[in-house]
């Protein structure tokens, strides 16, 4: 048992925080035994009402605007970086940085960095595997808006995989896995710790590592999924950081002594890093290819990664039916499906107006009658037998030459 600090107040009313292991209680101290409940721990049964009844809810309502911004700046860079293609200026791709100075993609940044700030609150409030697979609404999104400010054409099979990726995205929250109670620093920090979860960690630090180093300088700018795999990994990092650092302010508002733990600074330095890494290689990626190819592609890559990384880290499934299993799994699954329809049908020319009309097939026109030739004209067949054995003089006859 750690008791409080010395300087720790002890009037009436007061917080003192009692840590055992990796359990925490929070007393507060009470002068006498009067029946009167304090105004400050109403206070606190309402945050706590609110926290049980609604918080879901408005995870799930920061994930719906994060999604919107995020879709919405992935059109405002790329209109930024085909400015600066415009303009002659060296292409991201290639290693420039002219972006910088242009306002258009300034625009889309800071859209995006408001995305990720509701996307951090999501995180904070819902569980990841809830407020991830919400991001396949971002893909329609943009889909839409690069079709119309772009001109990057987006055909009937193209709408129908957009909106079926929003159907397993939908199919995925119903079936979510219920994520392990969470609520502190120091539980967060154990969960870390764990050794599953380095090794898992580890594996996809050298994956990212020799993605970056060794395999997109030679297959970056011909291969769509290389740039993508690696904004994927270091994505996976960005979540988990998200999710703690999110823990850490709610912790910080209840008047938890989380400033003296090291966990949130080192995942401040983590986030840092890997959004920095997402912007770089996300900017080449969105440099080369189509924008309705390079967001679908990345969700899909980017959301197995963090389940998978959910699953390790807090161990959600563990307590799942096979019901909800099946449930995920098949979201997922209907989501790939849909981004193959984005990719695969991506150069087909086909609109609702090719499709084949619900109507009845028009009466076809009457046939001629043909020329009868009675039995008693037998001078006429006699010609006509005549003129069809008659070799035309323009047609000479054929010679076969057969040499033994």
């Amino acid at each position: 048992m750690e008791l409080p600090a010395s300087n720790a107040s002890c009037e009436n009313g007061s917080l003192i925080s009692l840590y055992c292991s990796s359990q925490q209680v929070l007393c507060r101290i009470v002068g006498d035994l009067s029946p009167e409940v304090p105004s400050s721990a109403i206070s606190n049964n309402w945050q706590e009402r609110f926290r049980q009844n609604y918080s879901f809810y408005v995870g799930l309502g920061l994930a719906l605007l994060s999604s919107f911004l995020i879709g919405t700046s992935v059109i405002l860079k790329k209109k930024g970086l085909q400015r600066l293609v415009a303009s002659g200026a060296t292409r991201a791709v290639d290693g420039g940085y002219g972006y910088l100075k242009d306002t258009m993609w300034w625009a889309g940044f800071l859209t995006m960095a408001a995305g990720e700030i509701a996307n951090f609150g999501a995180y904070a409030f819902a569980p990841a595997t809830v407020v991830t697979p919400l991001g396949a609404l971002s893909i329609l999104i943009s889909a839409i808006l690069s079709s119309y400010f772009l001109g990057e054409s987006l055909n009937l099979l193209g709408k129908l995989g957009c909106a079926v990726c929003v159907a397993g995205s939908t199919v995925m929250v119903i079936h979510a896995p219920e994520e392990e109670k969470i609520t502190t620093v120091m539980e967060m920090a154990a969960k870390m710790k764990d050794t599953g979860y380095i090794v898992f960690a580890v594996l996809l630090l050298v994956s990212c590592l020799i993605l970056i180093f060794i395999i997109a300088p030679r297959y970056g700018q011909r291969n769509i999924l290389i740039y993508i795999v690696i904004c994927s990994v270091i994505g996976t990092f960005s979540v988990s950081a998200v999710k703690g650092l999110g823990i850490t302010i709610k912790n910080l508002f209840q008047g938890l002594p989380v400033v003296r733990h090291p966990l949130p600074y080192i995942l401040s330095l983590v986030l840092a890093l890997s959004l920095s890494t997402q912007v770089n290689f996300l900017n080449k990626a969105l440099d080369i290819f189509n924008t309705s190819l390079v967001f679908p592609i990345y969700y899909v890559f980017f959301t197995s990664l963090v389940v998978t990384s959910s699953i390790v880290l807090f161990k959600e499934w563990y307590s799942m039916s096979a019901v909800d299993i099946a449930g995920t799994l098949s979201g997922f699954v209907t989501i790939i499906l849909g981004v193959f329809m984005l990719h695969a049908f991506k150069d087909l020319d086909i609109s609702h107006t090719s499709l084949p009309h619900m109507h009845k097939n028009p009466t076809p026109a009457p046939a001629p009658e043909p020329s009868i030739i009675r039995l008693e004209d037998k001078n006429v067949l006699v010609d006509s037998i005549e003129l069809s054995s008659t070799l035309s003089p323009k047609k000479k006859p054929e010679v076969f030459i057969i040499h033994s």
